[in-house]
């Protein structure tokens, strides 16, 4: 069976700082994979790495079994095929921690935008597809508002409606309500949860443990740019068999 997603072997170093040192990961369609570890262990740089925003300095990134084409291993390593690297990254839905919503144009505009400029799809199916995910999402009122007149959390919740309307087939999402109050954060994860229920493909990063035993199929525990456990949420949350992963849940308050 080809995996949807397929990460073999990646290495990451920023100068002398090695972020990720061999971590691999599958995951099949429909599947939900949380990253979980202590901020530094490499969750956010691995996730990146799967869209190239940061190129692996060794490694593969297979994206439904094609492979991102990329230059030899070492820290000078880059995308070799710019119109490959611009298809794969329109299959790929990223939902990053700051929203990164365009602050010149509407939340309409917004959710259109990728679809019209990098698909070059039809205007009048992209509007019609748009509206119907900011219904989806719960801001439908808010169509033709700016982001700077949106709460964090109807921004969030507009920039998982624009990373839906590429039609991808992974969902990436960043720490998606680490800069949302506690009442704001809930209304973003009840998104997300959704999402999951309706077997989307998805990999998450998340620092909320009670969030990630709700939605995960697989759960992978990084440690110092390692995995240093992964499985289902009840052997990760039931079964524990890392005394680090054993320290980190305890930390967490979901000993």
């Amino acid at each position: 069976m080809v995996h949807i997603l397929e990460l073999r072997d990646i290495h990451k170093s920023f100068g002398n700082l090695e972020v990720l040192k061999g971590v691999s990961i599958t995951a099949n369609a429909g599947d939900v994979v949380t990253l979980i570890g202590s901020s530094g262990s490499g969750k956010s740089t691995l996730l990146r790495c799967i869209n190239m925003l940061e190129v692996p300095n060794q490694g593969h990134v297979l994206v439904d079994g094609e492979e991102v084409a990329l230059s030899s291993e070492g820290p000078d390593r880059h995308p070799t095929d710019a119109a490959q690297l611009r298809r794969v990254r329109s299959e790929l839905g990223m939902v990053f921690q700051s929203f990164n919503l365009w602050s010149h144009l509407t939340i309409l505009e917004n959710v259109m935008e990728a679809p019209l400029r990098v698909q070059k799809r039809n205007a009048d199916e992209v509007k019609s597809q748009a509206l119907e995910l900011l219904e989806k999402v719960g801001i439908s009122a808010k169509a033709d508002a700016f982001p700077a007149q949106l709460s964090g959390g109807q921004q969030q919740r507009a920039a998982i409606a624009r990373a839906l309307c590429v039609n991808p087939k992974i969902m990436l999402f960043d720490e998606p309500t680490s800069a949302l109050d506690p009442e704001l954060e809930v209304e973003v994860l009840r998104v997300i949860k959704m999402l999951a229920d309706e077997g989307r493909t998805m990999m998450l990063v998340t620092h909320d443990m009670k969030f990630a035993r709700e939605v995960s199929d697989k759960i992978v525990f990084l440690h110092l740019g390692k995995i240093e456990e992964q499985g289902t949420v009840e052997e990760i949350f039931g079964a524990t068999k890392s005394d680090r992963l054993r320290q980190f849940l305890s930390a967490a308050g979901h000993a």
